[in-house]
């Protein structure tokens, strides 16, 4: 059976040094996906349409979401996500600082594939590391 396919992430935070710790942990933990860093909602989905200026994503992808952003939200984000007909069954996984129990269900509600709180994925997210690698092996992107 070949390799599955390498995904692409587009990281959505607006925190500058919390994206760059994401991206360097991933990559310390030898998950050496293309990363695309949006610092809101509006880029993003800028960059999923193939609209921005300069940054570009190519299939397949996946989302890697925080929530509380200026401009777009990340619930904001989810629904317009999800009411595009191009972009609706895009794989999101929710990267927060909350664990509000109204974020869960929230986010959860806009079908995303998982929530994850950013203090529970270890040093320089070793787990999250962990997790995608495992997720790229048992899964079939859209």
């Amino acid at each position: 059976m070949p390799d599955p396919p390498m995904p692409s992430v587009l990281l959505v935070d607006d925190d500058d040094v919390a994206a760059e710790a994401v991206a360097r942990g991933l990559h310390k933990h030898w998950v050496d996906y293309p990363i695309v860093i949006a610092e809101d909602g509006v880029t993003a989905l800028q960059i999923l349409r193939g609209a921005h200026a300069t940054r570009r994503i190519s299939k397949p992808y996946l989302v890697l979401l925080d929530l509380n952003m200026p401009r777009m939200g990340g619930i904001e984000f989810l629904r317009e996500l999800r009411s595009d007909a191009g972009l609706r069954d895009t794989v999101v996984f929710v990267l927060t600082t909350s664990n509000a129990k109204a974020d869960v269900k929230r986010a959860y509600q806009q079908h995303i594939a998982g929530y994850m709180v950013k203090s529970a994925l270890g040093p320089q997210f070793c787990e999250l590391a962990r997790f995608l690698t495992e997720y790229r092996a048992a899964i079939l992107f859209p």
